[in-house]
């Protein structure tokens, strides 16, 4: 899916102008409360008219205010999850569900099977209970699966966690993994939360004040967005996009990125990115032949920054293609002299995939 927008419009003392174009699976709208992200994904959806404004999806333009287009919102196949679930109370889950489907295929489109959403989203042992007696994360799965059995062509997930507890969204995020990966539509999601974007995003649209301040695969916009509500921890975890995996003879798995090869242990899916926090990172400027851990790249030193009055450095290593940022104790980097260009060895001490 393509998709296009720009938009300018004017709610009251705030003024929306955003302008962006992205194609891929899951697209992130991030930012701080307030930012515009919700009128973006409403603008897009046609539950909000702008004042002038130009929407494409797929080489259709659903809103051109210069040429008086404005498709209604049920003629635009586009599904929506809220932050609040929104199930019918009278109807039990499975009613829920095929009520979607009643209106699914009015567009022509062929879409996921009854079956295969219930499969994908784990819903089955609810199909008889009423929404009442769903927990909050049962609910948004349950919303999701009715959002996608109308078959859309896009799919816009605004701040679907918001409302649940760490809990419960823990529960929740590998379901949207899977329906990233699996639903075979393409998602807008909102989310202020930089870890879900990390987790989930393929590509980043980094909203403030009402503008597009960055956008761009999620290592490098997130990088540039420095809002004061993100923590120093939180600014420093780099993520990586798997380009290839092979299987090693050891029951390994070869995690081809382009920072190097991370290796990882066998696991039941094939993780698309993978996640190593700066404290994970140890630097050596010796070759550490057979170290015990489990992924060893190689890189040059751009950048060496002292943090604050601690007796931490913030060094930033060049790996093959990619940027990647390391913590190293100050008297280390006194003590061997590190310097801006010089060869080093980073030992991954811990790796998180998705």
């Amino acid at each position: 899916m393509a998709l296009f927008v720009s938009i300018d419009h004017r709610l009251g003392a705030f003024r929306l102008r955003a302008n962006f174009a992205c194609e891929g699976r899951l697209t992130a709208l991030f930012g701080p409360s307030g930012s515009g992200k919700t009128s973006v994904v409403s603008t897009i959806a046609g539950l909000l008219k702008p004042d002038t404004a130009r929407i494409v999806i797929d080489g259709e333009a659903l809103t051109d205010t210069q040429s008086g287009v404005c498709l209604p919102a049920h003629r635009r196949q586009i599904g929506y999850v809220f932050q609040e679930a929104r199930l019918f109370p009278h109807m039990n889950v499975r009613q829920n569900l095929t009520y979607a489907q009643m209106f699914g295929g009015r567009g022509g489109r062929a879409g996921a099977s009854f079956e295969s959403v219930v499969e994908m989203l784990g819903v089955g042992p609810l199909l008889q209970r009423q929404p009442s007696l769903l927990s909050g994360g049962e609910k948004q799965r349950v919303a999701i699966g009715r959002a996608l059995l109308s078959h859309p062509r896009l799919l816009l997930m605004d701040e679907p966690l918001a409302s649940l507890d760490e809990a419960r969204k823990q529960e929740i995020l590998p379901f949207i993994e899977r329906l990233r990966d699996e639903a075979l539509v393409p998602i807008v999601y909102v989310s202020h939360s930089l870890a879900e974007v990390r987790r989930l995003a393929d590509f980043v649209v980094v909203m403030d004040h009402g503008a597009v301040v960055d956008s761009g695969p999620p290592q490098s916009a997130l990088r540039e967005a420095l809002f004061q509500d993100t923590s120093r921890d939180e600014a420093d975890v780099n993520v990586l996009d798997v380009l290839q995996t092979e299987q090693l003879a050891d029951g390994r798995r070869a995690l081809t990125t382009r920072a190097g090869v991370f290796h990882a242990p066998q696991g039941e899916r094939l993780p698309t990115r993978v996640s190593v926090s700066s404290c994970a990172l140890i630097i050596t400027l010796d070759d550490p032949g057979r170290a015990a851990v489990p992924s060893i790249l190689q890189g040059v030193v751009r950048s060496i920054a002292r943090e604050g009055e601690g007796q931490t450095c913030r060094v930033i290593v060049r790996a093959g293609e990619a940027d990647l940022v390391a913590r190293a104790p100050e008297a280390f980097v006194r003590d061997t002299g590190l310097r801006e260009g010089a060869h080093v060895y980073l030992l991954v001490t811990a790796l998180r995939m998705s």
